[in-house]
């Protein structure tokens, strides 16, 4: 027997980061908002616990420990009382260390397969607490749809969306650390205020109102991801010029995401994107999309 789960990568149309905590983590006030851009791990019987992937940038990925995918098998099988043996293979389509999760999508991918295979039947509530033990970002990607994560954004409510939103994603060469970031984060900006979710950005996500949406999006982690990634700015004046109704880096970056009018209008940004050199691929994706999903068992 083989368990296959789907799950998608993230946008953070809202990422407000207050300032840092005695634990290190920072308080956010976190509108995710899943895209369809999948990874998919297959989780199947073994004799040990093993790691193996493929796909873009797959040599990119850790295949120890310290993998999520790994961990997430690892404190399952701790809970139930059993040896964590199941290998587990991802394929990658989401960008490493880019900013949109992808870490996170494959560690509650590996819970929600592992669960499956064994037979462990978790709760949602227990499955969402291993996720936050995990990372902050791996409840929401169990979840998927949009959310309003905060603490360090593994406290999620859901939120309405209103109709599909269109989007381009550009690719950076190479990754930013999360960390690095943050402490960039923490240099530039020594007074920062509790974060608040914005209402005018919820709202436009009821609606569906991608000229609304486009006026509202924000990410307190932008200034430091450029500031350690100065070449980012090209990409997000190119995708700009190419008529995106909004641009900003995903999460910690250095992936670059652009709010799109239309379909259309998401592969003319695309086309610009690569053609200008700015960028190592450019994908479209449409949002909101489905959390983890089994799609073979």
């Amino acid at each position: 027997m083989t368990v296959t789960v789907r799950v998608p990568a993230k946008v953070n149309v809202q990422l407000a980061v207050g300032p840092a905590r005695p634990d290190g983590f920072h308080d956010l006030a976190n509108v995710f908002l899943a895209v369809g851009l999948y990874d998919e791990v297959t989780a199947s019987p073994a004799d040990s616990l093993k790691i193996t992937c493929s796909g873009p940038d797959a040599d990119k990925v850790p295949l120890d420990g310290t993998n999520l995918a790994a961990r997430a098998a690892e404190l399952l099988a701790a809970r139930y009382g059993r040896s964590p043996d199941v290998h587990l293979h991802i394929t990658k389509d989401i960008p490493v260390a880019g900013g949109m999760a992808g870490g996170s999508a494959d560690g509650a991918a590996a819970l929600v397969a592992c669960d499956a295979l064994w037979g462990t039947n978790a709760s949602r509530a227990e499955l969402l607490e291993i996720c936050a033990e995990l990372g902050s970002d791996v409840p929401f990607s169990l979840v998927g749809g949009a959310a309003l994560g905060t603490g360090r954004g593994e406290k999620l409510s859901a939120l309405e969306v209103g109709g599909t939103f269109h989007w381009v994603f550009a690719a950076a060469d190479g990754g930013l650390s999360t960390p690095a970031v943050y402490a960039e984060f923490d240099r530039l900006s020594p007074d920062a205020a509790p974060p608040a979710a914005d209402p005018s950005l919820l709202s436009a996500l009821r609606a569906g109102d991608a000229k609304a949406l486009a006026t509202t999006l924000s990410n307190d982690l932008q200034t430091a991801a450029v500031s350690l990634r100065p070449s980012l700015t090209d990409t997000l004046a190119v995708g700009t010029a190419a008529g995106a109704l909004a641009a900003l880096v995903s999460g910690s970056g250095p992936t670059t995401a652009f709010l799109a009018e239309d379909a259309a209008s998401a592969r003319k940004i695309a086309d610009a994107l690569t053609a200008s050199g700015t960028c190592r691929s450019a994908r479209v994706a449409t949002s909101p999309a489905p959390g983890a999903t089994v799609v073979v068992a």
